[in-house]
């Protein structure tokens, strides 16, 4: 999944409100599957694009992730899934990545000039025999994936000092399989969600399977409740986090009523913890709404589980602005965030990239009109 700015915070999602919490405040459970599996798994076979390889598999895993999650494998939800995968991967459960070794030596001398570690430190240690017989330089010249880099990672780590030095035992892959999942969402949706196949212990290695990267994936994308109307909302939660298309769409309100410009980024608060321009804005709106700046930062701190919606913070401004505008205005706004990742090498927004996946859900279900 490509980065966006929204998610180079520091685990911004996890220091806010843990996925925990996202699911305690379900206004209803996701519905349980009524149809049969097999029902699922054929149906998948004529909608997944001939071209993967391995159809049968990615139905199977698929639809055992739909089961497993709790989530209603509709024809909806399945080409939503489907869409994601084939953006993010093309059905490849580990898919290359160009000049991944580059980017790999480029981060490791980033984080050397950071710690002020001289370079020819930074050499020695890579040259150094791995647990493969290779040296650290050898692996990652020779790494296509994300999964491979990983592991070369996590060898350093655990084995080189100045490995221990440069990533502080926190592997800077930090995203990985068919749907490209953030692997610390994946860790922390565990703590709530025990993981229902084996595994090695790794969750960071199970997110870079196919069938653990298709499970973390669609958890991601639909096991939490909504109020959108359009799937392509979803998509840009997918990329941007929890709830941020529903945020943007309230970032648009307050500036209807304050006419203070605000990015439509999705972020209510600020999570370094300073105080952020959407609660600066809405502070200013402090006596129509009948709130004090307490009041308004605690409904705020709220604004990535779906009981924001509840609160009377959510229900005021967006009345008032109804009103100012003449008209309802939009419950649900694209987020105008711009990706940064070295694996991305053009311009890439999560609107650009919610469009993209909404283009291929559309043909989905074009396919799934079509054998119906």
């Amino acid at each position: 999944m490509p980065e966006s700015t929204r998610h180079n915070r520091p685990v911004r999602l996890l220091a806010a409100i843990t996925l925990a919490a996202v699911f305690a405040g379900c206004a209803t459970p996701p519905k349980k599957p009524l149809r049969r599996a097999d029902e699922v798994r054929a149906q998948l076979m004529t909608l997944i694009p001939v071209g993967a390889q391995d159809r049968a598999g990615w139905a199977l895993d698929i639809t055992d992730a739909f089961y497993a999650l709790d989530v209603e494998p509709t024809s909806s939800h399945l080409c939503a899934a489907i869409a994601v995968i084939e953006q993010e991967s093309s059905f490849v459960a580990d898919p290359p990545v160009p000049n991944l070794g580059r980017i790999a030596q480029e981060e490791i001398d980033r984080r050397a000039g950071a710690h002020h570690i001289p370079a020819f430190m930074v050499h020695a240690a890579m040259a150094i025999k791995s647990s493969d017989g290779r040296s650290y330089n050898d692996r990652i010249a020779a790494v296509r994936t994300e999964r491979e880099l990983s592991l070369v990672f996590e060898d350093l780590i655990d084995r080189v000092p100045l490995g221990q030095t440069l990533f502080a035992d926190s592997n800077p892959v930090k995203t990985g399989g068919p749907m490209q999942v953030s692997v610390a969402i994946a860790e922390q949706f565990t703590r709530t969600h025990p993981y229902p196949y084996p595994y090695d212990g790794s969750i960071r290695h199970a997110v870079f399977s196919r069938r653990g990267g298709v499970y973390f994936g669609i958890a991601h994308l639909l096991a939490y409740p909504v109020s959108y109307e359009r799937m392509i909302y979803r998509f840009a939660d997918y990329n941007a986090g929890f709830y941020a298309s529903r945020n943007a769409a309230f970032q648009n309100a307050i500036q209807v009523l304050t006419k203070q410009p605000l990015a439509y980024d999705g972020d209510l608060v600020d999570y370094a913890g300073g105080t952020g321009h959407t609660e600066l804005a809405v502070r200013t709106l402090g006596k129509r709404l009948q709130m004090s700046d307490g009041d308004i930062h605690d409904a705020l701190a709220q604004g990535e589980t779906f009981d924001f919606e509840k609160t009377s913070l959510y229900r005021k401004v967006h009345a008032m602005a109804d009103r100012a505008n003449g008209a309802p205005l939009p419950r649900a706004m694209l987020p105008q965030i711009g990706l940064d990742s070295p694996k991305i090498t053009r311009r890439f927004t999560t609107a650009m990239f919610a469009e993209s996946v909404e283009r291929r859900y559309r043909a989905c279900l074009a396919r799934a009109a079509a054998k119906t």
